[in-house]
C-alpha cells in the first residue's frame, strides 16, 4: 500500500479557525500583532522551527533573496533542536491534518513553504 502524503496546510493566523484545520501550529517566532491568544486557537508553537532573528532580518533587508533564504533556513532546520521539533510535527502529520499558521502577508514566499515541503517531502 503506497504511503499517503501528509495533509499539511498553510494559512494566515488572522484567518478565522476552520473545523478542518486539524492541529493548528504557529510557526512564527513572534506572537502576531493584535491577535488574542484565545481567538487564535493555537495547539503548538514550536519556536525552534522558526527562522532565527538574524535570518529573518537579513531576508527582509535590502540583500534578502528568497532562494538564499530558503537555503539558509533549511540549514537552520538541520540543527538538533529544530530537527527534533520537525520530527515531532512529522509524527503528528502522519496521523492528523496540520495547519501551519503565520502572520506573513505572502506565505508562498516565506518560511512556511519550506517548512511544509520538509513535512510532506514535496519540493516546490
Amino acid at each position: 500500500m503506497p504511503a499517503t502524503t501528509p495533509d499539511v496546510r498553510v494559512r494566515r493566523v488572522y484567518d478565522p479557525p476552520s473545523p478542518d484545520d486539524g492541529i493548528r501550529v504557529l510557526v512564527d517566532r513572534l506572537w502576531p500583532r493584535g491577535l488574542a491568544k484565545a481567538d487564535a486557537r493555537i495547539d503548538e508553537w514550536p519556536k525552534e522551527l522558526t527562522p532565527s532573528t538574524e535570518l529573518r532580518r537579513w531576508f527582509h533587508g535590502p540583500d534578502g533573496a528568497y532562494e538564499e533564504f530558503r537555503r539558509r533556513y533549511q540549514a537552520e532546520l538541520a540543527a538538533p533542536a529544530a530537527a527534533t521539533a520537525l520530527d515531532r510535527l512529522r509524527t503528528l502529520a502522519a496521523h492528523h491534518t496540520l495547519t501551519l499558521l503565520t502572520a506573513t502577508k505572502d506565505p508562498a514566499t516565506s518560511h512556511t513553504t519550506v517548512l511544509r515541503e520538509e513535512l510532506t517531502g514535496a519540493r516546490g
